[in-house]
């Protein structure tokens, strides 16, 4: 369940839309000169239509339009994409000036007919509005395209329709038959309904991929790359929260007030830091983050992947935290220090995920109850001087194999309100903790 944000939809954020017709709209400037150049090279040498000065004055006029209106798109953007929303207006006059010369080429063939080569003069006049239905639709504007199809086939299909309605007015010229154009109308049609979905569909596609490569990207500030993908495919962009299971995870040094006052500050320091980069480094090895460090206690999360795969995740965590804890303790007795003890939770369930932003600080964080109780739990357990607690919900999770090499004991009911539903165990493995550690297993 994703919950509602302030984000708007993919399909209507503007500057992804802006940038990626802006980076359509480089290529106009080519793509005119080629088309002006294919209606010019056609009309010379390669149909039979009766061209009388007007056709010639038509396509001049185009030619200089659009060449201007390529400049005027590629000047433009080489500017700031963002700051230009007048730009717009180059788009819709090209469109227009576009569906101006298709519906004018096809017209008039229909009207003045051709000398002798009744298919090469059919195909030529054509052959504007298919070329320019799909250079209309390179822009990426939806409706650009579905007002350029449009037109013309109001301008080709009120051609037909007179012709059909007045038989008597000749109105079609010589080689010209509704035989033809009526399929050849159907044809564009079918033809514009294909590039506006096309269109449609390739906005939508490019639109999202862009705004889940910016989600992640911003994302991996708060997060690892990884967790950051997974999310932003799932819809929690950036300023969205969204509810999903999650394995909690939390850890505390134990002893650590009466440590904190019989120690100098440096070695305090020292204690902290060593235990910080011992859990860290365990916990993205096995696929989770750390939320947040609180004085002496640490909070992590295992947010992606399937609840059984967090749980054995989890459960892994804390083992090699243990074994790793047995080396760093060896190398304090060692230099003198003294030994450190830690206490872990484990806990799973819903959550909300994401970052949270007041507009002064943004952090990456979940909430919920399960939150809480994972508190409660860590607090018990550190009541009981456990190394490692969990809730039935994450045993439930794990797997037979894993559930074989635990000890599982009951801890007493609670009293407290926020656990007094919960079935707690202390946690402890049946073979040596400290022996070599397996492959961290995926959470795919």
């Amino acid at each position: 369940m994703r919950l509602p944000s302030r984000r708007r939809p993919i399909d209507g954020d503007p500057t992804i839309l802006r940038r990626l017709q802006a980076a359509s709209g480089r290529r106009s400037l080519a793509l005119y000169f080629v088309i002006v150049l294919v209606l010019l090279a056609t009309a010379q040498g390669y149909d039979g239509s009766s061209h009388s000065a007007h056709h010639w004055i038509g396509l001049g006029i185009y030619a200089v339009f659009s060449l201007g209106l390529g400049i005027a798109d590629w000047r433009a953007s080489r500017r700031d994409v963002g700051a230009e929303p007048g730009r717009e207006w180059l788009a819709w006059t090209a469109t227009l000036l576009n569906a101006g010369v298709a519906l004018f080429l096809i017209v008039e063939h229909m009207l003045v007919g051709a000398v002798e080569t009744e298919e090469t003069a059919t195909a030529v006049s054509r052959l504007p509005a298919f070329l320019l239905l799909l250079q209309t639709g390179l822009s990426m504007r939806v409706w650009h395209t579905a007002v350029f199809s449009g037109l013309v086939s109001l301008a080709w299909g009120g051609t037909i329709l007179l012709a059909y309605l007045a038989p008597e007015s000749a109105l079609l010229g010589p080689h010209v038959t509704l035989d033809e154009e009526v399929p050849g109308l159907l044809t564009f049609l079918a033809a514009s309904l294909v590039v506006i979905d096309g269109v449609r569909r390739l906005q939508m596609a490019v639109t999202t991929a862009l705004r889940m490569e910016r989600e992640r990207t911003s994302l991996a500030r708060f997060v690892p790359r990884r967790v950051a993908g997974e999310l932003a495919e799932s819809g929690g962009g950036v300023g969205a929260v969204q509810s999903r299971h999650a394995g909690l995870f939390g850890l505390d040094l134990r002893g650590f007030s009466a440590f904190s006052r019989d120690q100098a500050q440096e070695e305090v320091v020292r204690a902290l830091l060593d235990i910080r980069a011992l859990t860290h480094v365990a916990v993205s090895e096995h696929g989770g983050i750390v939320d947040k460090y609180v004085g002496d206690g640490i909070l992590a999360q295992f947010i992606v992947g399937r609840p059984q795969a967090q749980a054995e995740a989890m459960l892994a965590c804390a083992r090699t935290i243990v074994a790793r804890l047995v080396s760093l303790n060896g190398d304090r007795r060692r230099d003198g220090r003294p030994e450190l003890r830690v206490t872990m939770a484990l806990h799973a369930g819903e959550v909300l995920v994401g970052v949270f932003d007041d507009g002064h600080r943004a952090e990456f964080t979940v909430l919920g109850t399960a939150m809480n109780r994972l508190a409660r739990i860590e607090a018990r357990a550190k009541a009981a001087d456990l190394t490692l607690a969990a809730s039935d919900d994450v045993i439930r999770l794990l797997s037979p194999a894993t559930h074989a090499v635990l000890r599982l004991s009951g801890m007493p009911p609670s009293e407290c309100r926020d656990t007094r539903d919960m079935v707690l165990f202390a946690v402890d493995w049946t073979e040596d903790v400290a022996a070599p550690e397996q492959p961290v297993a995926s959470l795919a």
